[in-house]
């Protein structure tokens, strides 16, 4: 039952917020040279996330990834973890409270604990434009988890088997080398590459809209440390309807990974792991 308003109601609400992350102090990443870096580089690999599908790939530190939609209006859920440690991955909760419910151009994607450190940088984003709509939509966000067969379950007891937690896995595990059960435990909450979401003002929820990406939209990122990715075609397509659906029109995305030029990263070097001395207790 809903509770009367105490008198002091509307003065509870005028307190003003405090940033809970500060990000004045964090480390700025060289945004000049890693854009001169990016314009002189050439594609080492491609790999292809078919709809309703995912693909994993392989990026050194120091190389670059791009994410781009090829065929038509597409938005993908994208995994990390360090290559030769899968314990470390992106955390996407800590990403979100350093950087926003929306990341872009200078943002970094950070591991887990407790390892805390860049996983990558944007370097280059062509929806960039787009900023923060009337609904309170953006593009690129962290707040989203991934679709799965256990909501789907839960919601309407209609399991779907492509979604993105279920085409990571698959994915994963094909790489990998690992059972489906193993690879499920480390996919992880994602990078929702290209979808334009946000909370609803009067309820709270988390909505989604057609996105704004049209072929020919790229995300670009340095990779901060050695990187294994794996990256899902939302069976939704461009999530204008809905995120689980063999109903939607889904296309290709395309993963390129890019080679510097000898020196033109010159003084960058890959983050260590977070400073903390865990020695002294947790």
């Amino acid at each position: 039952m809903s509770q009367s308003p105490p008198p002091d109601a509307q003065a509870r609400r005028a307190v003003r917020p405090v940033i809970v992350y500060p990000d004045d102090t964090l480390a700025r990443p060289d945004m000049p040279l890693y854009s001169a870096a990016l314009s002189g580089a050439t594609v080492a690999a491609t790999h292809i996330a078919a709809p309703r599908e995912a693909c994993c790939f392989e990026v050194a530190a120091g190389q670059f990834f791009r994410i781009t939609c090829v065929d038509g209006p597409q938005v993908g859920d994208l995994n990390l973890w360090h290559r030769d440690n899968r314990a470390e991955r992106f955390f996407s909760g800590k990403t979100r409270a350093l950087h926003g419910t929306h990341v872009s151009t200078g943002d970094r994607l950070w591991s887990c604990l407790p390892y805390l450190r860049p996983m990558a940088t944007i370097v280059q984003d062509s929806l960039d434009w787009y900023g923060i709509d009337g609904f309170g939509g953006a593009v690129h966000d962290v707040i989203g988890t991934r679709c799965d067969p256990y909501t789907g379950v839960l919601l309407s007891d209609a399991p779907y088997h492509h979604c993105c937690h279920s085409n990571l896995t698959r994915a994963l595990a094909d790489h990998a080398g690992l059972s489906l059960a193993e690879a499920e435990l480390a996919v992880h909450d994602v990078l929702n590459v290209f979808m334009c979401t946000g909370f609803t003002r009067d309820t709270g929820q988390y909505f989604m809209k057609a996105s704004p990406v049209r072929p020919g939209d790229s995300l670009t990122f340095l990779a901060e440390i050695d990187l294994l990715g794996a990256l899902s075609a939302c069976p939704g397509g461009d999530c204008s309807a809905g995120h689980s659906s063999d109903d939607a029109a889904c296309y290709p995305l395309r993963v390129e990974v890019l080679t510097p030029a000898d020196g033109a990263l010159k003084g960058w070097q890959s983050p260590p792991i977070n400073a903390y001395d865990r020695s002294h207790g947790r």
